[in-house]
């Protein structure tokens, strides 16, 4: 059986080095993408079990990523769980993340197990 992929966007080079770490200690396969339109274009082109998101990217915002992606023509977009990795984690940004298309959000700075346990928990879904 070949290991779960995920997609990781993230335009933080030390977040994106953190996730990395974590995920392929556990045998992950891990995609990087550093803008929301790149992150669009590796969904829509590779076959992806999971989707991590942040939320403040440098060209289109997470919100809008999760949008199109649920939106896109490639149907099974619409099933792949997309977890919000954010810093915003003000009052009603939890909505607006879940509103918006995702399944979780994790707030940073990054728990590991935390996001260990959501990774889990969606690859299980999904599979």
């Amino acid at each position: 059986m070949t290991p779960p992929t995920v997609l990781y966007i993230e335009d933080h080079p030390d977040n994106m080095t953190l996730v990395r770490r974590i995920l392929q200690s556990e045998n992950y396969t891990l995609i990087e993408a550093r803008t929301g339109l790149q992150g669009i274009f590796f969904a829509e082109n590779e076959e992806i079990d999971l989707i991590l998101l942040d939320i403040n990217l440098p060209d289109i915002d997470g919100y809008e990523v999760a949008r199109r992606l649920r939106a896109s023509k490639k149907t099974r977009l619409a099933e792949i769980p997309i977890i919000a990795v954010t810093a915003n984690a003000m009052r009603g940004d939890d909505q607006k993340i879940l509103d918006s298309g995702c399944n979780f959000y994790i707030a940073k700075p990054i728990n590991i197990q935390e996001l260990l346990d959501k990774v889990e928990v969606s690859i299980q879904k999904e599979t």
